[in-house]
């Protein structure tokens, strides 16, 4: 098996990952976390974010940010594959990543400051709010 055919198998496992990941929080976590108080959906938050920053996340998300764009590079002379690894960086790279580190890292140190023993239901609830808008969930 040459070597180019093993990155992309290694990008293509990545990003499925990445995307599983972002599919079965959609479909479940979202949706239970919904149900929730505010204070229990912001302590709830809290938690998740504090660890999903793990050697496991890490590798599926930076890897597949930098395996894309050398796949891209790699398979630059056969036009079909080159396009749709292409878009698929792209989408990625704007998409997903450039999404979580200027959208979702902002929102999340943001919440994880928020000190929710010591605040009031109207700042709770205002907090939940502005992470809705926000567009993180």
């Amino acid at each position: 098996m040459k070597m180019t055919t093993i990155i992309l198998i290694i990008t293509a496992t990545l990003t499925a990952l990445i995307a599983g990941l972002f599919y079965a929080y959609s479909c479940s976590v979202v949706l239970g976390l919904g149900k929730l108080s505010d204070t229990e959906y912001l302590k709830s938050l809290q938690f998740i974010n504090r660890e999903i920053l793990n050697p496991v996340f890490f590798i599926s998300f930076m890897g597949t940010a930098f395996l894309l764009p050398v796949s891209t590079f790699l398979y630059r002379g056969q036009s079909s594959v080159f396009i749709l690894l292409l878009m698929a960086t792209l989408a990625y790279l704007i998409g997903v990543f450039g999404v979580t580190m200027f959208g979702n890292v902002p929102l999340n140190d943001q919440l994880d400051k928020f000190d929710i023993a010591n605040s009031t239901a109207e700042a709770i609830k205002e907090m939940r709010d502005n992470l809705k808008t926000g567009g993180t969930f």
